[in-house]
């Protein structure tokens, strides 16, 4: 089983958000987490919040080994071929570190305060879809024609193709059953659901289904979930749980508890689990 730790960078100052990185990756943590938004997610009241990807390119020149990514970047703040150069580019940057993600967008309030379109859930999704079909012919490196719901390209090519091949590990995140679950099954490397194992049995299955109708492997799509190590205990208890349900990888939040209880957590848990 794989860990990443969540450094949502809000309401600290930049040098906290790279020590933050830098720590988790002297840990050994496979992966450092932020999220795609422009203001606090949690807390009240104003405060830092710095452009996910962004963030992601300068923390590629940052660190050396530990794996960067979004959970998850919303379809709504990019155009899908601008999205897809910036990910080549974060790929390149990171020699090859680079966990892309993807997700229809849901902060209503931040879009209409910023000033971003927010259209309906339906053309969200239909947004998503072309994002993720662009994004991968594009970073075939030919020239690509697309007719797009949203979203079409005609003659279109990007170079260089990304480090990794033939494109970063796609992550979408999301358990709805009509739109979400279709498009993990056909374009996701992972899954990174919302909930329990038990609670998430039923969405875990239909993907099997949906890729082996898909004529995938359901094996090749890994399941991630989340944990909270601020007990350990129970985060001990969890992670094995997790484990035993078919995940293989844990998307850890920053405790309240801070840089000392990520460190018990790797000495005193993750040789339990992993």
């Amino acid at each position: 089983m794989r860990f990443g730790i969540d450094v949502a960078q809000q309401r600290m100052p930049w040098d906290e958000v790279v020590s933050r990185v830098r720590f988790a990756e002297d840990l050994g943590f496979d992966g450092a987490w932020g999220f795609d938004h422009f203001q606090p997610m949690y807390g009240e009241g104003p405060g830092e919040a710095f452009d996910g990807v962004t963030t992601l390119a300068a923390l590629s020149g940052l660190t050396s080994r530990i794996r960067l990514g979004l959970l998850v970047t919303g379809v709504t703040y990019r155009h899908p071929s601008i999205f897809a150069t910036q990910m080549v580019t974060i790929d390149h940057a990171s020699h090859g570190r680079l966990e892309l993600s993807l997700g229809a967008a849901w902060h209503d309030k931040e879009h209409i305060e910023l000033g971003i379109p927010f259209p309906s859930t339906s053309k969200r999704f239909d947004l998503l879809e072309d994002t993720l079909e662009i994004t991968t012919r594009l970073m075939t490196g030919d020239v690509v024609s697309y007719d797009g719901k949203v979203v079409s390209l005609r003659d279109a090519q990007v170079l260089p193709r990304p480090v990794q091949s033939p494109h970063p590990p796609i992550w979408i995140g999301g358990n709805g059953p009509k739109r979400t679950l279709p498009l993990v099954a056909r374009y996701a490397d992972a899954w990174h659901g919302f909930g329990t194992p038990n609670s998430m049995q039923e969405a875990s299955q239909r993907i099997d289904e949906l890729a082996a109708a898909a004529g995938r492997d359901p094996a090749s799509i890994m399941r991630a979930g989340s944990l909270s190590l601020d007990d350990l205990d129970t985060a001990a208890r969890h992670a094995v749980k997790w484990r035993d349900a078919g995940y293989g990888y844990l998307v850890c939040g920053w405790p309240a508890g801070g840089r000392d209880q990520v460190e018990a957590f790797v000495r005193q848990v993750l040789p339990r689990v992993s």
